[in-house]
């Protein structure tokens, strides 16, 4: 078929999608798409990329997305808290089978987009420059791109047609330009993967480390979190702030100094971060997913499951509204994966928002912020939260313990902030 529709012309007898970048998003909508037997065409820029992330998994992405033991480098049970004052609060994961999983990116994301091809996906590996976008609601779209397979490191100039697009790549996407999904505020992260002694690293085995002050961001928090033979040392500002980025990474290398004695930096990497969706994320027969859409959450910067499930999401509503790839959806028919989106997730960053208003506005309300932590019944009800992605509700009684204890550290966080 795929001879027939190059030689000759012919329309293929199925739905033809492209999904532009291989990160989770876009490989776990292209898994989802070439199960149903849909035509689908994956492009990724670089095969051989390795996002700058944090790298941490909710225990749910694990089963949800079928992922193997040696994809999780660590499995996190305690994360310590540190305040502006280095006041310290360890949460601790109470049951045995619960954990964060810690992931290095160029790990999960190859073992995804591999998975995907050998599903059928057909992966690219070129740099997607243009669109030519139909004035009809039937016409294909043409993606101009350059094949990086062969032609050297020129490579050669290349266009295919396609029913449908999915934009996957990233928060700096190509797509999301030439549909005009319209810009978002966005933060900038900077992290270091910094390999330290052995019996240094036997402190991070299980635990992971998160600071908050102006020392260190002045819009969300720094981390130390552990890898399989490193841990990666970073911190986020709002790229308002964005000057400052090398002095905040120099406050977390302070702050964290004694635990990353005798370190050796092996990597420094640097990316964007959105800080809420793009005003249009699907328009006609394009649709964005993961960072292109703007799926990260405040207070945690948290975007990995939110990548792979819009993913999937996205591609399970083509494949429904396209019964199964025999007709075009419409802008209309796109829209419902927004709908379902919004219903299911839009709850969870509304929370996240008021949570860094509230507590990462000050030194202050960070000392509030770490002391809260340190509340069984916010812990509890926190990594149910993420664990789980869902916004878990509290019986009255738990929430209005929690409201006066909010009350009552904000106060004392006025007291013992630096």
């Amino acid at each position: 078929m795929l001879w027939v529709n190059k030689k000759i012309g012919r329309r293929p007898l199925t739905l033809r999608v492209a999904v532009v970048g291989s990160g989770p998003a876009g490989s776990c909508a292209a898994e989802t798409l070439a199960k149903a037997g849909i035509e689908t065409y994956l492009f990724e820029r670089k095969l051989d990329n390795a996002k700058p992330c944090g790298g941490a998994i909710p225990l749910c992405m694990v089963d949800e997305f079928d992922l193997p033991p040696d994809i999780i480098d660590r499995r996190v049970r305690k994360m310590k808290m540190i305040s502006p004052s280095n006041r310290e609060v360890d949460i601790n994961l109470i049951n045995e089978d619960e954990y964060i999983g810690m992931c290095r990116r160029e790990v999960l994301d190859s073992y995804l987009r591999n998975r995907a091809a050998k599903l059928g996906a057909h992966l690219i590996n070129a740099t997607v420059h243009k669109l030519d976008i139909p004035g009809n609601n039937k016409d294909p779209y043409t993606i101009h791109y350059v094949d990086h397979t062969e032609g050297g490191a020129q490579g050669i100039a290349k266009s295919l047609k396609v029913d449908l697009i999915i934009g996957a790549d990233g928060a700096n996407s190509r797509i999301a330009k030439e549909m005009d999904a319209g810009d978002y505020n966005y933060a900038i992260a900077f992290q270091e993967r910094i390999r330290i002694p052995e019996e240094k690293m036997a402190y991070y085995e299980d635990l992971a480390e998160m600071y908050v002050g102006d020392d260190v961001s002045t819009d969300f928090y720094a981390w130390v979190f552990p890898k399989y033979d490193h841990v990666a040392v970073g911190t986020g500002t709002m790229h308002v702030n964005k000057a400052s980025i090398k002095q905040l990474q120099a406050g977390i290398r302070a702050r964290a100094a004694k635990k990353l004695e005798g370190g050796k930096i092996i990597k420094v990497e640097a990316h964007p971060i959105p800080e809420h969706p793009r005003p249009r994320r699907v328009v006609g027969r394009i649709a964005l997913v993961g960072d292109a859409a703007g799926y990260v959450t405040k207070s945690s910067g948290e975007g990995i499951y939110f990548a792979a499930k819009s993913g999937r999401m996205c591609a399970e509503t083509i494949v429904e509204v396209s019964n199964g790839g025999a007709t075009i959806p419409t802008e209309a028919d796109l829209k419902i994966y927004i709908k379902r989106w919004d219903k299911k997730y839009g709850l969870t960053y509304k929370v996240l928002d008021i949570l860094q208003t509230v507590f990462y506005r000050s030194d202050a309300t960070r000392e509030a912020f770490v002391e809260m932590c340190g509340d069984l019944d916010v812990q509890r009800l926190t990594f149910d939260s993420y664990l789980y992605k869902t916004v878990v509700p509290a019986n009255p009684i738990t929430q209005l313990k929690i409201t006066a204890k909010t009350i009552a550290s904000l106060l004392r966080g006025n007291a013992l902030a630096p």
